[in-house]
């Protein structure tokens, strides 16, 4: 009988587990801060473009993933719109970490975007127009009465958007490639070990992601409980 631990000592499956989890951390800090920030500028009905930028935002959840990670691909590729530009400047997303950080941001930010939006417009959109009646300034109004009103909005997308950086294949395969000890996240090593023939790793590596999908879900759990209390 095989020995989980022995799997993950093995320095090449603890690799992508730990760009896994660098790519958690950096899609935790870029949905905390675009999330919440483009979540709040598609609650203003008035915003130029409006419909183009929801429309954007919220294509990762509809498109296929191969399909928008191939767009990616010819944007940020080394002869793509904005990669050329990028490969001036000595800077390689495509193939490299920062393409799976990319990958894992984009497919999970409609997770954190749509959620605050709709809290915004439902129950802090009344909050807003009287904090401006009172004189302050939006800054003042974003900060001191809609960001408290709606963290537990907050923190449960963020939930649903880190875990879902952790089960992406489609957008990363393509930004990333798939290249051992470089770009293979969990959910990548787990493809590649069925396709070889590896089925321990695999069931280690899904026990894993079993593992935080459980945490996030008991988390969610809290958070639900903890606001039926407080009503």
């Amino acid at each position: 009988m095989f020995n989980p631990l022995d799997i993950l000592r093995d320095p090449e499956n603890l690799q992508p587990v730990l760009l896994s989890l660098q790519t958690a951390v950096a899609a935790l800090i870029c949905h905390l801060i675009l999330g919440v920030a483009l979540g709040y500028a598609l609650s203003r009905k008035k915003l130029p473009l409006r419909v183009l930028l929801d429309g954007l935002v919220t294509l990762p959840l509809i498109f296929p993933p191969v399909a928008t990670g191939f767009i990616l691909l010819m944007i940020l590729g080394q002869y793509g719109i904005v990669g050329k530009h990028l490969a001036a400047q000595g800077m390689d997303i495509v193939f490299s970490p920062a393409g799976v950080y990319i990958a894992a941001v984009i497919s999970g930010l409609p997770l954190i975007v749509k959620p605050v939006q709709s809290a915004i417009e439902n129950s802090a959109e009344s909050l807003k127009e009287a904090s401006f009646v009172l004189g302050k300034s939006e800054l003042d109004t974003f900060v001191c009465i809609i960001l408290p009103t709606i963290r537990r909005v907050i923190i449960a997308g963020l939930m649903l958007s880190v875990g879902r950086s952790f089960g992406e294949v489609g957008i990363t395969l393509m930004l990333g490639g798939n290249i051992s000890n470089r770009t293979e996240t969990i959910s990548l090593a787990i493809y590649n070990s069925v396709f070889e023939g590896n089925t321990e790793k695999a069931l280690v590596l899904s026990g894993l992601l079993a593992v935080f999908s459980l945490l996030v879900f008991y988390g969610m759990n809290k958070l639900n409980g903890n606001r039926t209390t407080l009503q």
